[in-house]
């Protein structure tokens, strides 16, 4: 054989290994039947988002892994975003979903394995997806002895609710604090999570015709009184003062909460639930001396990054799941490709409560 027939046969040789990996490269690819809901528009959710379904192949390169997303809510926050009117307005084609818990099934990571139950550390990062791939440093590990639908709604309203309860005000034993719109995600856990303070709380609904059966459920999880907005104009002068008032409604409920609070006492609005801004009195500012914040849960996420405070946070709060000092709020569980219902159901108010895709296949 003459050199230049060796030359060819070796480079020959080269592109047949080259092309073997290549080959089996592809064969180690895992493959998947996906389904997302993305939306390339802003607007009305039921109108804009789309369910697409597709077979997706995925090459994990170093520090990615490869999730399946095991349930996730829909929250008011969600439709803002895809409204448009939200503070956090993701680049498009974006997808929809701002929590949930997911599964790994594939890890190019180090600290990660499959089976590990992860939540994902970004805000609004699209979350009504079945199948996704994240840098691992993304990814926040939590416990998997947990029900998957109270791990799925863990990131936003208890969260939220433990923020506020600790962050605002250095609350002792005994302490009271006072809020509104009571029976929302965030107020119920709030509830819990000051029982467990030993905190009493004054908690404020809107007047309903089951409204003794909502009175008796949230003092089974640990109100101390629960009043209705009428109730509570009557009552003020009779009820111990709070050092800390929770607002998610604004409007004229947000002026109530001022009257209730003590001197020097901290009014915090989280939410905005009437549409109408925070009203405040002169006299509530210049004799009471009260302190008006606001809270955004996404916020304090993005300062705390990867902190060891949120991981603390979430193993406060997932104890308290797992020896059922907080329970699962009551959820809808509905397929992807039933979106158009949950949204729209969204839209008008929750009913029986909370919607949450859940991803069984």
């Amino acid at each position: 054989m003459g050199p230049l027939q060796r030359i060819i046969k070796c480079e020959l040789q080269k592109y047949a290994r080259r092309n073997s990996r290549h080959i089996q490269s592809l064969r180690d690819m895992s493959s998947y039947k996906t389904e997302r809901l993305e939306f390339a528009e802003t607007g009305n959710p039921s109108e804009v988002i789309q369910h697409v379904v597709e077979e997706k192949s995925f090459e994990l390169k170093a520090g990615e892994v490869l999730v399946k997303f095991l349930a996730c809510p829909v929250n008011p926050a969600d439709i803002n975003t895809i409204q448009g009117i939200y503070g956090i307005k993701p680049s498009l084609p974006a997808i929809g979903g701002g929590e949930g818990v997911a599964e790994v099934l594939e890890s190019n990571g180090g600290a990660l394995s499959p089976g590990d139950w992860v939540l994902p550390a970004r805000s609004m990062s699209g979350t009504w997806i079945s199948h996704y791939v994240f840098p691992e440093s993304n990814l926040i590990p939590i416990r998997k002895d947990i029900p998957v639908e109270g791990a799925a709604t863990l990131k936003v309203n208890p969260a939220t609710a433990l923020r506020m309860l600790e962050d605002f005000v250095p609350l002792q034993e005994g302490d009271v604090v006072v809020q509104n719109g009571a029976n929302s995600g965030v107020g119920l856990a709030a509830i819990q999570i000051a029982k467990k303070k030993k905190l009493q709380t004054i908690n404020i609904v809107r007047d309903r015709d089951d409204i003794d059966d909502l009175k008796a459920q949230l003092k089974s999880l640990g109100a101390t009184y629960v009043l209705t907005e009428e109730e509570a104009k009557k009552a003020w002068k009779e009820l111990p003062r709070p050092r800390l008032a929770l607002n998610c409604v604004g409007g004229t409920s947000s002026t109530e909460l001022c009257k209730a609070l003590a001197d020097k006492g901290v009014h915090v609005t989280y939410g905005g639930m009437s549409w109408k801004p925070v009203m405040v009195g002169t006299a509530h500012l210049i004799f009471k001396d009260i302190n008006i914040r606001g809270f955004w849960m996404s916020r304090w996420y993005q300062e705390q990054g990867m902190s060891q405070a949120r991981q603390d946070m979430f193993n406060y709060l997932t104890e308290m799941m797992y020896t059922g000092e907080l329970t699962v709020p009551s959820l809808i569980p509905v397929p992807f490709d039933q979106y158009k219902e949950a949204l729209d159901a969204t839209l008008k108010g929750y009913k029986k409560g909370k919607f949450i895709f859940k991803n069984d296949k």
